[in-house]
């Protein structure tokens, strides 16, 4: 493998080649001129072949472990269905390998820690898409809070609600292959924006209750149908997360839900100064019965994938840019299992 420092441009492969892998991580590979597309990988050849003929010169594989050998890439995206995130990250990590692994981390926490453990064996960057903590807005509110605007955060709360948009391509609704449902897939971004605001505090407990009642028995909303005898996800998660500093982090998330929005994504956070809310950014504080508007942006940062995939490239060519790195990865997952475990189980669990 070649240095990530070389001046050559670094050799860019993909695992997965559906539509992140097309509109997110090769078309920004695509933007740099230190950087190659030269291998696009996926179960289905004619899919890989596909993605490698839009951007170039790429060559296609339906064989990672063979195209890891043969092609030899510098970094690799992982955007295979969750369940293979563990295996396909694995492979290129020994393979000497940087990875951007799209979220979740993996199946288990045991699987993200031993990702973790392996990228620093391995002395490889090793860095997760959960891009919504890349916005602009999310950054200016990091400031915020650390600035001591906010004062003591004591409650948060995130949402990723839709009111029926369970997802009509893929493997959404299949959790041995995906994992669970709207937590996982949409819930998790929001629980990640949370948790980087607020500095990733040490979680004590969490509870958790989920339902389903409704992807069952339907069979088609605002992203396509779907078949509701194979439908096993869970149609919403209401978790509540204890932090050992006094504060509590609410989490709701829903692929079909009977809410008057068609979809709500975001977060409010709750200070004995000042309260905020991220997308658009805005921090507010009450003077005297009135409200008062300290920060706020008036349209919410767009740019997040772009934003995630640079930072991680960056950080491979040794600029010192924060990104979602593997050890924040394992506490995503950590927390994720158990809310599904609370959840299926109807007890608290500690961590």
């Amino acid at each position: 493998m070649k240095s990530a420092m070389t001046s050559a441009p670094l050799r860019v492969a993909i695992i997965g080649a559906g539509q992140v892998a097309d509109k997110v991580h090769a078309s920004y590979y695509c933007t740099r001129e230190d950087l190659e597309l030269v291998a696009v990988c996926d179960s289905r050849l004619s899919q890989a072949q596909a993605l490698a003929d839009k951007y170039g010169n790429a060559q296609a594989w339906d064989d990672p472990e063979k195209m890891l050998r043969d092609a030899q890439p510098d970094i690799v995206s992982v955007c295979s269905p969750n369940r293979f995130h563990y295996e396909h990250t694995m492979l290129a990590l020994e393979a000497g390998c940087h990875v951007m692994c799209e979220k979740p981390p993996a199946m288990t926490p045991e699987q993200a820690l031993e990702m973790c453990k392996t990228a620093r064996r391995m002395r490889k960057v090793l860095a997760y898409d959960f891009h919504h903590r890349f916005a602009l807005d999310t950054q200016l509110l990091r400031e915020q809070v650390v600035a001591g605007v906010l004062g003591e955060i004591y409650v948060t709360n995130a949402r990723a609600l839709r009111r029926c948009g369970v997802p009509g391509w893929g493997v959404f609704t299949n959790k041995a292959l995906q994992g669970g449902g709207p937590l996982i897939d949409i819930g998790v971004h929001m629980l990640d924006a949370a948790m980087y605001v607020l500095g990733f505090p040490a979680v004590k407990r969490v509870c958790a209750h989920s339902f389903q009642k409704i992807g069952t028995c339907k069979n088609s909303g605002q992203f396509g149908e779907w078949d509701p005898a194979t439908y096993t996800v869970e149609d919403a998660l209401f978790g509540t997360i204890e932090f050992h500093n006094g504060g509590i982090l609410r989490l709701e998330t829903s692929f079909a839900l009977n809410i008057p929005e068609q979809s709500v994504r975001n977060v409010n956070f709750c200070g004995d100064k000042a309260g905020a809310t991220l997308f658009p950014a805005q921090v507010y504080t009450d003077q005297e019965g009135e409200l008062v508007v300290l920060f706020q942006r008036d349209v919410a940062d767009d740019h997040r994938h772009f934003r995630s995939m640079d930072a991680f490239v960056n950080h491979v060519k040794g600029e010192p840019v924060t990104i979602a790195d593997a050890e924040q990865g394992f506490v995503i997952q950590q927390i994720v299992a158990a809310l599904y475990h609370s959840a299926e189980t109807g007890t608290c669990v500690e961590l």
